[in-house]
This record gives structure tokens, C-alpha cells and sequence, in this order.
């Protein structure tokens, strides 16, 4: 099971503290969250941003990108450090072909479905990825509340990447805190991505993984 703190939530003036503090507490990966204004109503990160990520941890940079056209920066945001690059099924008229391209760039690749999405639309390219991420929120701004039925629609994604024979993470994305970390890992999630819940922890980064940790009895 892997946590991958989102730093939308951290405090950017403290970034490289912030990335460190959740290493401390245990995060396995470091989820960098880019929007545009455009495919979601928020403007956040860059490559700049997530080339200061880079030099801050040798964790792995979980690149998630709610962008329109995101064929544009791909290169960018690998050159910048990315060590994944998440894609939206809604974002990508050639699927398969942005997949490709990420592929070729030499880093893992990812695809997300939002809320609404069906999993049947990313079913053609389960076999080439290897995170599948299902938006357990509306995308667009960190510190929502986890939407129920997201847990259904992680087991279905587990059947489906079992019954196609994928190796692919399934990661949640969105309201995931001490509380249903628990429900989303029974479900099949194997990456948990958590913003405020580890960004606001009362006692800091480090306690607010190390509280995701605890309630999955690890």
C-alpha cells in the first residue's frame, strides 16, 4: 500500500519542508497535482513547481495532469522530474496515443476518470498503463469531501484490472483520510492520495501519514 501526500494542500513557501516532513511520516510517493483553468476551474503547479519538487526527494514525483491538451507538456514536465505522468480520459481525444507518448518519454503512465466517468471508457487501454486513478472528487480543488460511491467504483476497477490481467496500481484520488482509508484499501486501491488530511494534520506532514498508516494497521 502506498501513500502519496499531495502537495496542493502543503504550504508552497515552505515547499521542500513540506515534501521532507512527509517523507518523514512515510509517504511512498510525492502526488503533484497540475490544473489549468481550463479542463478544471483552478490554476496550481507548473514544471517549475515540480522541478523544486524533484530537488527536494528522490520519492517518486506522481505527476497528475487535469489539463486540456496535455500532449503539449508532457516532455516538460519529465524534464522537470516527473517520475509519472496521469493523464485524463476526458482530456484526450487519442488516448492511446498520448498513453504512447508518455510510454516513449521513458516514465510510468497513468490514466484518470472523473466522478461521471465510466470505467468501460478506459477499458481499451487498461493494458498499456500502469496506474489506473479513479477521481474520487470532482477534480479542481483539494480539501473535498470524499464522494461515497467512489468505493464501488474502485471494485469495479479492481475486477476489471484483474480480469484483464493488469499489473497497473489502482489509485484513489480525493477525500482520502484516516477515516475511509480503510474502505478505499478493502476496495482495491493499492495508492492512496491524500491532500488536507496530511497537509493539515494538526501536527504536521509527517503525523498526518503516519495517521493514514495507522488506520490501515500498518
Amino acid at each position: 500500500m502506498k501513500i502519496a501526500p499531495s502537495i496542493l494542500s502543503c504550504d508552497f513557501s515552505r515547499l521542500a519542508e513540506e515534501i521532507r516532513a512527509a517523507e518523514a511520516g512515510g509517504a511512498d510517493w510525492i502526488h503533484v497535482d497540475v490544473m489549468d483553468g481550463h479542463f478544471v476551474p483552478n490554476i496550481t503547479i507548473g514544471p517549475v513547481i515540480t522541478e523544486g519538487a524533484r530537488r527536494a526527494t528522490d520519492l517518486p514525483l506522481d505527476v497528475h495532469l487535469m489539463i486540456e491538451a496535455p500532449d503539449r507538456y508532457l516532455e516538460a514536465f519529465v524534464k522537470a522530474g516527473a517520475d509519472s505522468l496521469t493523464v485524463h480520459q476526458e482530456a484526450c481525444p487519442d488516448l492511446p496515443g498520448t498513453l504512447a507518448k508518455i510510454r516513449a518519454l521513458g516514465v510510468r503512465t497513468g490514466v484518470a476518470v472523473n466522478p461521471d466517468t465510466p470505467l468501460d471508457s478506459v477499458r481499451h487501454v487498461v493494458a498499456d498503463i500502469d496506474v489506473l486513478v479513479i477521481m474520487s472528487v470532482h477534480p479542481g480543488f483539494g480539501g473535498q469531501r470524499y464522494i461515497p460511491g467512489s468505493t464501488a467504483k474502485l471494485r469495479r476497477a479492481r475486477l476489471m484490472l484483474e480480469e484483464l490481467h493488469s499489473v497497473a496500481e489502482l489509485e484513489v484520488d480525493g477525500g482520502i483520510d484516516a477515516l475511509n482509508a480503510r474502505e478505499a484499501v478493502d476496495a482495491g486501491a493499492s495508492v492512496l492520495v491524500a491532500g488536507s488530511a496530511v497537509y493539515a494534520h494538526p501536527e504536521g506532514a509527517a503525523e498526518g501519514v503516519r495517521a493514514i498508516r495507522k488506520a490501515l494497521g500498518a
